[in-house]
């Protein structure tokens, strides 16, 4: 044995004797001990490739006698953790290992007393030291998503990493161009003729998928400057492809920006007659939608935008609705708008002879019988297991958007998981979609539309990321007002309680990697669901029953100034539903739909907006720091950031009286005397921005007390 092998040999015999006469703690003091997350700060590279070393660490409390091991599923043995350095109050443990082709997880085992403690992402679990050193299955709770996980290559763009987005529903943003407005009776829609929408602020109605109030892209362009001054990073457009309704989830043709939303060049004036809901006669909007002039100069148009999106910096999203496309669509032309083209071959529903009649799943003989997403035939699902033609068409599709001189940096997935039949064939598909997109742009994001558990999906070869439903817009909006997202139920056990609040937490952001869970979309709104302000008045209700006027009764700021606060420090892309910053209400779609209230903006909730933003940019680790609880209470939340010496403390106070919390600051990396500022605090209204010496760190601890309804950022 080599001298460097024996003097190694006895010093973790010396601390493994230190640690058999240590008393252990419970459970929760272990957990206080130590700390590792799959951060850069812990893991060097964060993001390894295959072949690549990667460097592992542990941070535990100073003076504590341990016997640390690295246990990787990979290794027959568990790897030996020396310490590299001492630093403020803690000794650092490191492990290298090279990454292989395959994903790989692992987890720490600490010898320390009597017991083992094995650490994952959910913190200490306890064993008893005689037992074999702890392997997976060892665990009572042995759920494998709590391992800490590498995916070699696995890359998700650095841009998109804790950015601040903004999501735009196009058709009641803003009107930059009234002339390319859609007309009364321009055409039909699901047997009625389509509404011009003439005063901004009607509220809609249930039928409002063929009512239009005139937003376009041009809108958008003319609020750049606006959005740039709240933050934002990237611009999330739902969908902007030719399409018949004001949601546009029903795609009539992918190739082209839809007319009414940028440029009519070539147009007659020429509505349905009263009384006539056939489209084959809608000549306007044949002209509109068909005129190679008008795509043209649409595309040409939205080419610019995206070249001035670019040159400020910042990004585009944009929404991909592969799963169905709509009964307009030449590919099956329901209406009968391209039947009479020369140049457009016969649609499904036209000729069982249509080259696209494979696109399809026929029931049988009647060209009616086609399966359609939901059951609403204006949406045909897309049959993509019987045609390789159609797999191939939606990837072009793909990549024409992704390359110049549009260059969009991103793809927001509509129902993503439900694209085929079958799950087997849905991962197959997108990881043909990931390979070859990212073969145009590595750059370029990938999230989806997902409910549920995303792990399988996210495993390095499918999607960058979710909107993040189960790990942070479900939990929060339960914790704050007790409602569920689309406000139909109350569940009063999860309403103020801080310690579910964490559990659900935990539990959900353990299923991602930090690559995905860093650009996930966390939203407090969004174009399916309830506004959030709306749902702080803790009233289960909808459009149809409680009426419009009711989104706006009892709603408590104070609550939804808790909730953005939230929404700005937490791990992720922090992303705004158009409106919601300007106090925008509504119940669950359609009602969401409401257009953005342009001089009647509630300008106190735009500036908490705007400072959060900036300190975001302040502080680093509110972008890409490590995450921590540092508490939890009825009615009450605390976690922090760290990244080296940036360290930010959060603390949510959802109860009707001002209450104290102890906070842990040593786990953040604060020592004792350090100073603890107060950055923000929300007030009942509005907020309050200051550098304000609350105290020191006492201890490892400090006492924070928050007024009732707040929220309050402390730097440490």
């Amino acid at each position: 044995m080599s001298k460097q092998a024996k003097t190694k040999n006895e010093k973790t015999a010396v601390s493994a004797k230190r640690a058999q006469e240590t008393e252990p703690l419970s459970k929760a003091d272990l957990t206080k001990l130590f700390f590792s997350d799959e951060t850069e700060t812990f893991r060097s590279p964060a993001e390894p490739d295959p072949g690549e070393a990667v460097t592992l660490r542990l941070r535990a409390e100073r003076n504590v006698a341990i016997a640390p091991f690295l246990l990787v599923e990979t290794h027959s043995q568990p790897i030996v953790m020396e310490k590299a350095r001492e630093e403020g109050p803690f000794d650092w443990y490191e492990a290298t290992i090279a990454c292989a082709d395959e994903p790989l997880s692992y987890r720490f085992v600490i010898k320390y007393g009597k017991h083992q403690v094995v650490y994952r992402k959910n913190g200490a679990s306890l064993l008893d030291a005689n037992s074999p050193l702890a392997t997976p299955g060892a665990l009572a709770d042995e759920d494998p998503s709590f391992d800490f996980r590498i995916v070699p290559g696995f890359h998700t763009p650095a841009w998109a990493q804790g950015a601040l987005q903004y999501q735009i529903f196009p058709d009641r943003f803003a009107n930059g161009n009234p002339d390319n407005d859609v007309r009364d009776a321009e055409y039909a829609y699901d047997d009625a003729p389509v509404r011009h929408i003439a005063n901004w602020n009607e509220t809609p109605l249930q039928d409002n998928y063929r009512h239009f109030y005139g937003g376009d892209l041009q809108g958008v362009m003319a609020k750049l400057d606006y959005l740039q001054s709240l933050g934002v990073e990237a611009i999330y457009l739902n969908p902007i492809f030719v399409s018949p309704s004001a949601h546009r989830y029903d795609t009539q043709d992918y190739n082209h920006v839809d007319p009414h939303l940028a440029v009519i060049v070539d147009d007659i004036d020429h509505p349905l007659p009263e009384g006539d809901v056939c489209n084959a006669h809608a000549l306007q909007y044949i002209r509109r939608t068909t005129s190679p002039k008008n795509l043209a100069a649409s595309d040409e148009f939205f080419a610019g935008f995206c070249e001035e999106i670019h040159r400020r910096g910042m990004r585009i999203i944009l929404d991909g609705v592969f799963n169905h496309c709509g009964s307009f669509s030449p590919w099956m032309d329901r209406e009968g708008i391209y039947h009479a083209s020369e140049h457009k071959p016969a649609g499904a529903f036209r000729s069982k002879k249509s080259p696209f009649r494979s696109f399809f799943n026929f029931n049988g003989e009647s060209h009616h019988s086609y399966e359609a997403w939901w059951g609403h035939m204006t949406l045909p699902k897309l049959n993509y297991e019987q045609s390789p033609e159609l797999c191939d068409e939606i990837i072009r599709i793909a990549k024409h958007w992704a390359n110049p001189p549009y260059s969009i940096d991103g793809w927001r997935l509509d129902v993503a998981a439900d694209l085929g039949h079958n799950e087997q064939f849905n991962h197959e598909f997108w990881r043909r979609f990931r390979a070859e997109l990212k073969k145009e742009n590595p750059d370029l994001l990938i999230v989806a539309e997902h409910y549920g558990d995303p792990s399988s999906w996210l495993q390095g070869d499918q999607w960058d990321t979710v909107m993040n439903y189960d790990a942070f817009m479900e939990p929060l909006t339960y914790f704050l007002t007790g409602l569920e997202k689309h406000s139909n139920h109350r569940w009063e056990d999860l309403y103020q309680n801080g310690e579910a609040f964490f559990a659900s937490m935990e539990k959900s952001m353990a299923r991602f990697g930090w690559p995905s869970l860093a650009c996930a979309m966390n939203e407090l709104s969004n174009h399916d669901h309830s506004r959030f302000l709306t749902r702080t008045n803790g009233r289960p209700g909808h459009l149809h029953d409680a009426g419009w006027y009711a989104a706006g009764e009892y709603v408590d700021k104070r609550v939804f100034r808790e909730g953005v606060v939230v929404q700005m420090t937490w791990p992720g892309a922090p992303t705004i539903y158009y409106g919601d910053e300007a106090g925008q209400v509504g119940w669950t779609d359609p009602d969401c739909r409401r257009t953005y209230p342009w001089g009647s903006e509630d300008w106190g909730l735009i500036e908490l907006h705007r400072v959060l933003a900036g300190l975001r940019n302040c502080h680093p680790a509110l972008r890409s720091g490590s995450f921590a609880p540092l508490g939890a209470g009825w009615g009450l939340i605390a976690y922090g950031r760290f990244l080296g010496d940036d360290r930010v403390a959060v603390v949510c106070n959802n109860a009707d009286h001002d209450q104290t919390i102890s906070l842990r600051l040593r786990t953040l990396g604060a020592e004792d005397a350090c100073d603890v500022f107060q950055i923000l605090r929300t007030t009942n209204c509005g907020f309050v921005q200051d550098v304000l010496k609350l105290g020191s760190v006492e201890s490892g601890q400090f006492a924070a007390t928050v007024p009732a309804r707040s929220a309050l950022v402390l730097s440490v």
